[in-house]
């Protein structure tokens, strides 16, 4: 039987761990080949060693994000590789400190911003070229509930997802006319690593699996999706339209 995702190329930022590995995992189980990237090497081999149990293939991309003359190049690579880019899920983030706004040095709050802004950034102008060049390009970005809430003592990664949220509704508009499409998951609570960190006295049983979440993004991924600009809300199922404050 046909996959539904076969000989699609798909890249995911931040594979070695978390959300991202999952989400590699799920898009290999559809046919995909996965394009991973991530700081971690070791965390890369583990994800490409369960690719190859699915019968799936992956290309390793040892990569810090921050670094964007390596993404730049990353894109050419794909450009003479594929010609195309079929899937991009922007999943890589970090946390950043948990302090009073007055509390964080600046050097703390550029990097936040540096991985979870302006390394998205980069990926678009680099990427829209080559999913430009698929028949149904797709580019999925994983965002936070703490966006839109302006969650007090995160406020470098509050104000980071909201400014990947406004990034990737511009370029959703941007490329309304076009057959890609462009959309912001928001996962909610999920036990990984980051919300460990976070919140250490959580007991992690009673929050979902990366596992469970990455098969809601799939279908975003997919050439039957036919959505852009929107927001689908994990927690609650719900696809989502913005809309201003009231």
């Amino acid at each position: 039987m046909t996959k539904p995702l076969a000989d699609r190329i798909a890249l995911v930022t931040g594979a070695s761990r978390g959300i991202g590995y999952a989400t590699a995992l799920a898009l290999a189980k559809a046919g995909a080949h996965i394009v991973a990237t991530a700081r971690t090497q070791g965390g890369l081999e583990e994800l490409d060693d369960e690719i190859r149990k699915l019968g799936g293939s992956a290309t390793l991309v040892p990569l810090n994000l921050t670094d964007f003359d390596g993404i730049a190049r990353l894109g050419a690579g794909l450009h003479e590789r594929y010609g195309k880019l079929d899937i991009l899920v922007g999943n890589a983030g970090v946390l950043g400190p948990s302090s009073p706004i007055g509390h964080i040095e600046l050097k703390s709050f550029t990097d936040v911003m540096a991985v979870n802004v302006s390394a998205n950034f980069q990926l678009i102008r680099c990427m829209e070229p080559l999913l430009r060049q698929s028949d149904a390009g797709r580019a999925v970005f994983i965002t936070s509930g703490a966006a839109n809430k302006a969650t007090a003592y995160v406020s470098p990664y509050a104000a980071s997802k909201a400014a990947l949220e406004t990034l990737a509704r511009a370029w959703a508009q941007e490329t309304a006319n076009t057959k890609l499409r462009v959309n912001l998951f928001n996962p909610g609570p999920v036990r990984t690593r980051m919300r460990a960190t976070l919140m250490p006295g959580e007991d992690p049983a009673t929050l979902d699996t990366p596992e469970q979440v990455a098969e809601f993004i799939v279908p975003m991924c997919a050439p039957d999706w036919t959505e852009t600009g929107k927001f689908y809300d994990y927690k609650t199922r719900t696809l989502m339209s913005f809309r201003a404050p009231a």
